[in-house]
């Protein structure tokens, strides 16, 4: 049974040994994924997780892994999407340039939903995609824009329901039981790390989208990671949260009008 006190020791570990900062994360969450982790590859006792993590850089990639949430889907929530396509994005067509940061990307099913839909107002061509996570392995995955064939039926019902106009399928190549999306989208795309605890702002956004990730920090780092986006964003411009995610208690909140209840707001201050 991992104690809170292990807990403390394995955060601290991360720290010191990796420079991975998870003590501003929600606790029980992490201590949720910690117990699963040991659970899982049944270690007999702590001591022996905790010298597997700080002696193999191996196993820390697992550990990474265990720690940073990947659910995601695409056009996960339509009708946040739908919103986008009729609230947002046409805001964005006057612009020169379009930059849009999806910060917490996972595997990147979310990025290729947005490339799509910039595809179909004709704005991806002059629009740039980055995509930042602070887990290497799941951004590999996200460059390669490789998805399993088996998920494509929901993801086309959710395109539709999102408002696509298109045959879904025809954004990608079958083989194999996966599907491989258009080269014409990724090339949009930038993909790197970008730890949210302290990394510091790298450009001034139109759109940052950062949905479902807060709700796993606790409120200081919510704080921290709220002003950043702020410092991220160019006048007028919008931030995209989860539908459990909301401004409310931030300092920033009154530089931003909320403008639907798909949980998107634009800055105004």
């Amino acid at each position: 049974m991992i104690e809170e006190a292990d807990i403390d020791l394995v955060l601290n570990d991360l720290f010191e040994v990796y420079g991975y900062d998870f003590t501003n994360y929600a606790r029980a969450s992490l201590k949720r994924r910690i117990s699963r982790l040991f659970l899982l590859d049944k270690f007999p006792s702590f001591a022996e997780f905790r010298y597997r993590l700080k002696s193999d850089p191996g196993y820390l990639k697992r550990v990474i892994e265990g720690l940073t949430v990947t659910v995601t889907e695409m056009f996960r929530d339509p009708l946040f999407y739908k919103a986008l396509r009729t609230e947002i994005i046409p805001t964005l067509a006057a612009k020169p340039f379009i930059r849009i940061w999806h910060a917490g990307c996972s595997t990147g099913e979310e990025v290729f939903s947005m490339a799509i839909v910039l595809k179909e107002a004709n704005l991806l061509h002059k629009s740039l995609l980055y995509a930042t996570d602070l887990n290497p392995q799941v951004l590999e995955k996200a460059r390669r824009g490789v998805f399993p064939l088996v998920q494509m039926k929901q993801y086309s019902e959710n395109y539709i329901e999102s408002g696509g106009q298109n045959d879904f399928s025809a954004y990608y190549t079958a083989q194999y039981g996966q599907v491989k999306f258009d080269e014409s989208l990724a090339e949009k795309m930038i993909f790197s790390t970008h730890n949210l605890v302290s990394d510091r702002s790298f450009n001034e956004f139109d759109l940052i989208l950062c949905r479902n990730v807060l709700i796993y920090f606790d409120k200081q780092l919510q704080e921290r990671t709220l002003n950043l986006f702020d410092e991220s964003i160019g006048t007028l411009g919008y931030l995209a949260l989860g539908s459990k995610e909301t401004l409310n208690f931030s300092s920033i909140k009154a530089k931003y009008r909320q403008l639907n209840k798909e949980k998107i707001w634009r800055k105004i201050g």
